[in-house]
């Protein structure tokens, strides 16, 4: 397992968010392009067996719960090579959301939507208006480790930009493990 960061080379403040359709664990194609009619959008970067994914999944549920009637569509991507790891399969996909998922997951098996959005570790959170565009790429809360997290800094920021139209909170890159590529 290696530690990786958030790379800022990919989308910037203001990109728009590039479209895609892919499965989803519940057996339907989901593209971006369907939720236009939102407030926002987080799209999380994410597989199953990583550590660093398994001890924020509490978080991402309770965002989506939280804020699914202001506005906000939370999507889950897993771009893992499933090949070489089993445990990111779309049969697994299926499995861990039958056992709690809150929001929609979706396998890029290709890799291209990884690739298109630069992202480089699961977690690696992006958060974009109704516009799609890209308006905060940062970690979900405190660094990978701890066992409770002193500030919910996603939370904040979703929570801020509904409340208000803006985000003053700064970004901090998310930590976890490398996406796996193929």
């Amino acid at each position: 397992m290696s530690l990786t960061m958030s790379d800022y080379n990919g989308l910037k403040a203001g990109d728009l968010a590039p479209d895609f359709t892919l499965p989803g664990a519940d057996g339907k194609n989901h593209s971006l392009s369907n939720f236009r009619n939102t407030k926002a959008v987080l799209i999380i970067f994410m597989c199953n067996h990583c550590p660093y994914v398994k001890e924020k999944l509490e978080e991402i549920n309770r965002i989506a719960k939280d804020f699914k009637d202001r506005g906000l569509v939370v999507i889950g991507i897993n771009s893992n090579d499933a090949e070489n790891y089993s445990e990111d399969s779309f049969e697994n996909m299926k499995a861990l959301a039958q056992r709690g998922i809150e929001f929609i997951y979706l396998f890029d098996e290709t890799q291209e939507v990884a690739k298109a959005y630069g992202a480089t570790c699961t977690p690696d959170p992006f958060l974009f208006d109704g516009d799609f565009k890209l308006i905060f790429h940062s970690r979900i809360d405190d660094p990978p480790g701890l066992e409770q997290a002193k500030r919910h800094e996603l939370y904040e920021a979703i929570q801020e930009f509904l409340d208000k139209g803006q985000i003053s909170i700064e970004e901090s890159p998310s930590m976890g493990c490398n996406i796996k590529w193929k």
